[in-house]
């Protein structure tokens, strides 16, 4: 448990990215059975944005309608990439309240800065735009998600000392990984004095499925603890942490997530050295380090499912299941939008939070997975 802003934040938090679906549709149903068990194990941090497709509309139905304000906190994000001016992005955040039914946020978040994108931020005076909310108390505390370089980060916090916390891309397995720089980027906000609420702390689900050698050193030490466990106490550990959110898509990983952090213990010595060796064998890892944010998907002209596609092969690459990453591809191209299809527009390339070389990816997989 930590105490941010004057109020307890349990160290889970609830990411509304990945919610189970029937068909098309989320499962209302399933989620609140998630938000409940979420609740009474004594959670209360939830994590939605204006872009998550029916997140917060979700939320309204599963939380908000059903449980008093003060019981919960939670944070959504404006994104302007997707705003075409000014009065489009403020928009969204009245959107997101109305969709919502929240009153406030407790914390509100310009989404996804990097390289590419930081300066709309600035063209569109989103930074005075938030501070304004902030002063009619519309939202409680601001900052913003960050998928960039330690220089950047440090510049942002420089240029706008103003932001309460920051949300940053942290895990063992990117600790050290130059384009993401959780390492690097976890010490720069530090030095600010951010908190952080952590995202993508088991790396898309990634870290629930390591490489052998590193399963066999976890379980060895913890035969009854998740491998997704490691990763979400690994970064509930750092000092400085206000949540760390795990999109969580059914009631089994939540039942999973709530047995090691309701009680939270941080890494002990030995687990850390443990940590320590599954970062060199995943340093050796030849999967693709893709999170499943999806954020390549949306302008993709040929509907590549990318984030799919990269699951396929890692089953292969990671594990040596060639078998069974043929059927995984199978199912992931059953619309007819398949690796070999990429034209190399690289859009996909320009969204990607972990500056991936996509197409360079699709190619192999392609070689690899269309034989």
């Amino acid at each position: 448990m930590s105490d941010y802003f004057g109020k307890e934040v349990p160290k889970l938090g609830f990411g509304l990215m990945r919610l189970p679906r029937k068909g098309l549709r989320i499962d209302v149903e399933q989620v609140s059975k998630m938000v409940d068990m979420f609740m009474e194990a004594g959670f209360t941090y939830y994590d939605t944005a204006f872009i998550y497709p029916g997140s917060e509309a979700a939320v309204k139905k599963a939380l908000i309608d059903r449980y008093p304000r003060e019981s919960f906190t939670l944070c959504t994000k404006l994104n302007a990439l997707v705003a075409i001016n000014e009065k489009a992005a403020h928009k969204q955040f009245y959107t997101s309240l109305n969709r919502t039914g929240a009153q406030y946020f407790d914390y509100y978040l310009l989404h996804a800065l990097m390289e590419s994108n930081y300066t709309r931020y600035d063209k569109l005076h989103l930074w005075d735009f938030v501070k304004e909310q902030k002063a009619k108390g519309l939202i409680k505390h601001f900052g913003f998600s960050f998928h960039a370089s330690p220089q950047l980060l440090d510049k942002l916090l420089t240029e706008h000392p103003e932001v309460d916390f920051v949300q940053l891309q942290i895990n063992y397995a990117d600790w050290e990984n130059k384009s993401v720089a959780s390492r690097a980027n976890y010490e720069i906000a530090r030095k600010h004095g951010k908190s952080i609420v952590v995202m993508e702390p088991v790396k898309g689900g990634s870290l629930a499925n390591p490489p052998n050698e590193a399963k066999k050193l976890f379980k060895e030490y913890h035969p009854d603890m998740s491998y997704a466990s490691w990763a979400i106490r690994f970064v509930a550990s750092l000092d400085g942490i206000i949540t760390v959110l795990s999109g969580m898509s059914n009631t089994a990983q939540m039942e999973d997530n709530i047995s090691y952090m309701k009680n939270f213990q941080p890494l002990n010595d030995e687990e850390q050295q443990i940590i320590h060796q599954a970062q060199r064998i995943i340093g050796k890892s030849s999967t693709i380090p893709c999170t499943a944010c999806r954020y390549c998907t949306d302008g993709c002209p040929k509907q590549i499912p990318i984030p799919d596609i990269f699951y396929a092969a890692n089953k292969q690459l990671g594990n040596g299941q060639a078998e069974e990453a043929v059927s995984e591809y199978i199912k992931a191209v059953s619309a007819g939008h398949r690796a070999s299809d990429c034209i190399g527009c690289k859009q996909c390339e320009k969204a990607c939070p972990q500056q991936l070389p996509i197409t360079e990816h699709l190619k192999k997989c392609a070689e690899m997975l269309e034989k």
